[in-house]
């Protein structure tokens, strides 16, 4: 069984994902109601996994009226997504922003989930067994080869 912080992501990617604009907005009150939970739990779920680098742009309103827009970003062409690799991975770059990356091309499927979660092993702390800041040094490297290569075809 799936955690209450999946419940709510997979709701408001389905909202984000049948709404006109690709944007929703949400009070953080209400959502808490709805999965029966505190609404710091709401707060954890938007600030994880609705980040920027997984392609949403979120923005809050507190008060009485307040409320969160979460806007989903699109990669609208290939070579606007060649572009923002090359802004986002540089000459270094590390795991949580690597892996986000990954994740935002996953999601507007530029990557396969297989090609998504072997970028994800080869780019691992795991995997790069080195000292900062030649890991990420290394990890934008490979990144940035291994993307190139499959976003060429």
């Amino acid at each position: 069984m799936r955690n209450i912080s999946d419940l709510i992501e997979q709701y408001l990617k389905q909202l984000i994902q049948n709404s006109s604009g690709g944007a929703v907005e949400i009070q953080r009150s209400d959502l808490a109601e709805r999965f029966s939970c505190v609404p710091s739990q709401i707060n954890y779920v938007i600030s994880t996994r609705f980040t920027l680098e997984k392609g949403y742009f979120v923005e809050s309103k507190r008060g009485g009226g307040g409320y969160i827009r979460i806007q989903r970003v699109d990669l609208p062409s290939l070579e606007a997504v060649h572009r923002h690799i090359q802004q986002t991975v540089g000459e270094q770059i590390d795991q949580t922003t690597a892996e986000g990356l990954i994740y935002q091309l996953e999601e507007a499927r530029f990557l396969s989930l297989r090609e998504a979660n072997l970028m994800r092993a080869a780019v691992s702390r795991d995997a790069l067994q080195l000292k900062l800041p030649l890991r990420d040094e290394v990890r934008a490297k490979l990144l940035k080869s291994m993307l190139v290569a499959l976003l060429a075809r």
